[in-house]
């Protein structure tokens, strides 16, 4: 199995960061101004007590206060500049990479989606990329803000007392040392955690949509189990990242308690010796306090960022997924299609060695029906699917009007195909919104003209809203005839050359199949056309079925010829007629 590749501070700097050079120099800018507008009030302390207090110099206090006052403005100032610039673009690099990420995932092909749950990729596309807001974000400046804040103060530190300085450093660098430890630990983790947090979204996606099938079969309970299993996952693994944040912390909390304790002593004792005064002594202390709270929050920090690489590394793998419509290889670009298709000993697997097609070879002459047979699983669905571009043959050659499909821009072929497929999937809003989906700009008389020639009208004039009737999540207040006819409507407002119907006529009853019959005569007029037909009723007038099974091509001929052969469509015939 191939190593997933870690997200490099160097990628991401050229990806995220430097776009973005002018904000987050601002935001160093503003960062500084507010770290030495901070280190005013050591100073200011120092010549309270050594000077100002002593000399009773009122005069000097009024302006030691203003200049304190001052600098306080300012600090705050620019920490609410700083907050509100960075914050607002970090968050706009968020909605940007959402975008991004969306965009991909629709570019990816059909077989990608096959292997994975759609509240897992809900995940990545929203969870993922929000830890990026910690580098573009407040985060990695005031990182490196902190860092410019503990320079200053360390050379301050040393220039009022060196050993008191290098006593410091001592915990300070144990402290450096067990923070990188532990960063490289929790990495790791985080990156666990955007994988088990995808799964269990994914699985709660998954109980939701099919909450009919669970109280159908009372599985609430085991459902129940299945979710709490992934829950408990999910606080495990935040449970270990927790200790390891809370080892960092209290060794922080430990180290640098015993600097300051020991700060108190030899400062006590520089004091009684007389080389240190008391306002150099509360300097010193205050100084400490500005290099070694950047610090601490540099572990805070840390952390963050380490979570923001780890979704990275995810959102990273991917985009660079490969796409399904790669430009350097589908360089074709079709203007028009008259709509031949043909079939040139096409082999297909989904796996390795399984192959489920096997050296197919059939032509569709422009306008002409061609109907696939057989049991299922025989084969016919990866026909639909590789003569729409779904697929990609491993041996042989799909052509469209002479061109090998593997070749064309898929964008621009399907721009002149139409599908109707078993799994007639509608968006939730009206019915209008769903027969418009291949037409968004469709006039109201194109869209009245198709819902009529698929008959969405018969049932829509009984609606109070008629087509603007809302239909519920995946057409939910609809029968599945009523859903299917609506993506009938659909496909015949796009218009299309070729038309792929994937037993379109499964879900009807006998009402609705005598509608839809006469709909698809109007759909499939003039256009090159594959039927899955599950009833075999529905594809007698068919220029040529192809009977498949074991995904061979046994049989192929017109219904009166196949039948007069007395061999697998006519079992298949003959059975349904007696049922």
């Amino acid at each position: 199995m191939q190593e997933k590749k870690k997200v490099s501070f160097k990628w991401a700097f050229r990806e995220y960061i430097w776009p973005r050079r002018k904000v987050v120099s601002i935001g160093l800018s503003l960062i500084i101004v507010r770290s030495l507008c901070g280190l005013v009030l050591p100073y200011a302390s120092k010549a309270l007590i050594d000077d100002v207090i002593p000399s009773k110099d009122t005069q000097a206090l009024s302006y030691l206060l203003i200049a304190v006052g001052i600098a306080l403005l300012f600090q705050s100032l620019s920490s609410f500049s700083l907050t509100r610039i960075l914050s607002v673009e970090a968050q706009h690099l968020i909605s940007v990479l959402r975008a991004n990420v969306q965009k991909k995932l629709l570019k990816l092909p059909i077989h990608f989606f096959d292997n994975q749950k759609a509240g897992a990729l809900v995940s990545r596309v929203m969870t993922d990329v929000e830890g990026v807001r910690n580098l573009v974000g407040t985060g990695l400046v005031q990182l490196i803000g902190g860092s410019i804040t503990a320079v200053i103060s360390l050379v301050i530190l040393i220039n009022i007392n060196g050993w008191m300085t290098l006593f410091v450093l001592l915990p300070v660098g144990v402290f450096a040392v067990i923070a990188l430890k532990a960063f490289g630990y929790i990495r790791p983790i985080f990156r666990d955690r955007g994988k088990i947090n995808a799964e269990v979204t994914g699985r709660l996606t998954e109980t939701l949509n099919g909450i009919r099938v669970i109280k159908g079969f009372n599985a609430e309970e085991q459902e129940q189990k299945t979710f709490e299993k992934g829950v408990e996952r999910l606080f495990l693994n935040v449970k270990k990242s927790l200790t390891a944040t809370a080892f960092m912390t209290s060794a922080s909390t430990f180290l640098l308690g015993i600097a300051s304790a020991g700060i108190m002593g030899i400062g006590g004792y520089f004091i009684m010796q007389g080389s240190m005064t008391y306002g150099e002594f509360v300097s010193f202390t205050l100084f400490l306090g500005f290099m070694i709270a950047p610090i601490v929050q540099m572990s805070n920090i840390g952390s963050q960022l380490t979570e923001a690489f780890a979704g990275l590394d995810r959102t990273q793998e991917l985009m660079d997924t490969a796409e399904e419509d790669d430009p350097s290889i589908r360089t074709n670009h079709l203007k028009q299609v008259n709509g031949k298709i043909v079939f040139e000993n096409v082999s297909f697997a989904y796996e390795a060695n399984k192959e489920v097609l096997h050296s197919v070879s059939f032509t569709a002459n422009k306008g002409s029906v061609i109907a696939l047979v057989g049991s299922s699983g025989s084969g016919k669905s990866t026909i639909a699917g590789l003569a729409s571009g779904f697929l990609a043959p491993n041996k042989g050659t799909v052509l469209i009007d002479g061109q090998d499909l593997s070749k064309i821009n898929l964008r621009s072929f399907r721009k002149h195909l139409g599908v109707v497929l078993q799994d007639d999937f509608l968006y939730e809003g009206t019915i209008k919104e769903n027969i418009l989906f291949p037409r968004p700009n469709a006039s109201d008389e194109e869209v009245l003209a198709a819902a009529k020639g698929a008959y969405v009208t018969e049932f829509t004039d009984r609606f109070d809203g008629g087509l603007d009737t809302l239909i519920g999540e995946r057409g939910v207040k609809l029968s599945g005839g009523q859903r299917q006819r609506i993506s009938i409507a659909r496909a015949l407002l796009a218009q299309p050359d070729v038309v792929i119907l994937d037993e379109a006529t499964s879900n009807l009853d006998t009402e609705s199949e005598r509608y839809i019959q006469d709909s698809l005569s109007v759909l499939m007029k003039d256009r090159t056309t594959l039927v899955i037909a599950h009833r075999l009723s529905t594809i007698q007038k068919a220029d040529q079925i192809l009977v498949i099974e074991k995904g061979e091509i046994v049989e192929k001929g017109k219904h009166q010829e196949l039948l007069e052969k007395q061999g697998r469509y006519f079992e298949l015939y003959t059975y349904q007629t007696r049922m």
